[in-house]
């Protein structure tokens, strides 16, 4: 028998799916060293509040988050590069965690949002 899958309805929900989202992130030997600095520093529960803020700012119009997201990974890829298949690995562990937790409008949206978000970020960042 099946889990039965909802819709994402509230910051909640956001926030189990970051969390579980960063738990599949930081396991990948290709994405952990960009979140290094985040664990040895043990930021990254407010990173998971910040990342849960801005998906319920992009899901249900809130203002929780009023950041340049750009510039922060900006800044880390003068430190340690991002390449595209980073971010086709990002967006995959993204969308399966999505499906794995949740079904509907609002999932599909932060599927559409999150592959949008990728894309410039990739074109902004890498150069082959």
């Amino acid at each position: 028998m099946s889990d039965f899958k909802t819709d994402i309805i509230n910051r909640n929900d956001l926030h189990k799916f970051v969390t579980k989202f960063y738990e599949k992130l930081l396991t990948d030997n290709e994405l952990k060293p960009f979140f290094e600095h985040l664990v040895q520093q043990e930021h990254i529960a407010q990173h998971l509040e910040i990342i849960t803020d801005f998906w319920n700012s992009i899901l249900f119009n809130t203002l929780d988050y009023q950041r340049n997201a750009m510039q922060p990974h900006l800044d880390l890829n003068k430190i340690k590069q991002f390449k595209k298949h980073h971010f086709k690995i990002w967006l995959s562990h993204f969308n399966t965690t999505m499906d794995e937790n949740f079904e509907g409008e609002k999932t599909e949206m932060a599927k559409t949002r999150a592959l949008s978000i990728a894309t410039v970020m990739e074109i902004k960042m890498t150069n082959s």
